[in-house]
């Protein structure tokens, strides 16, 4: 199947400079190979998702930003009644999101140990 829905991962620097770390084409390779951090994670960076058209110039089709993704699930049962997407899908890429970012706060960053 031909996807025409694209997920955008980013890593949001705390100045607000943002960089793509990936591009899926479905919610399973999202959350098998894209919630994750390129390097270490800095003090202030967010992790922001966002779901967009193929070949369109438009704004994305939604956009939802660490810690918390406020309205995803609700945002994403447009899409559950158009069958893109299950609603099991669904629940499994907020279930995945909340626990890399609850698992993110509750490590020490590392980087303020280095040369101990």
């Amino acid at each position: 199947m031909f996807r025409k829905l694209y997920w955008v991962t980013e890593q949001v620097e705390a100045d607000g400079a943002s960089k793509v770390t990936g591009v899926y084409t479905s919610i399973h390779d999202l959350v098998e190979k894209g919630i994750r951090w390129l390097g270490e994670r800095g003090d202030g960076q967010h992790f922001r998702l966002s779901l967009v058209k193929l070949d369109s110039g438009k704004a994305p089709l939604g956009v939802w930003t660490s810690p918390e993704f406020p309205s995803l699930l609700h945002d994403l049962q447009a899409f559950v009644r158009t069958h893109e997407f299950t609603s099991e899908e669904c629940q499994e890429l907020f279930d995945t999101l909340i626990a890399f970012c609850r698992a993110e706060t509750a490590q020490p960053d590392s980087s303020r140990h280095r040369g101990w």
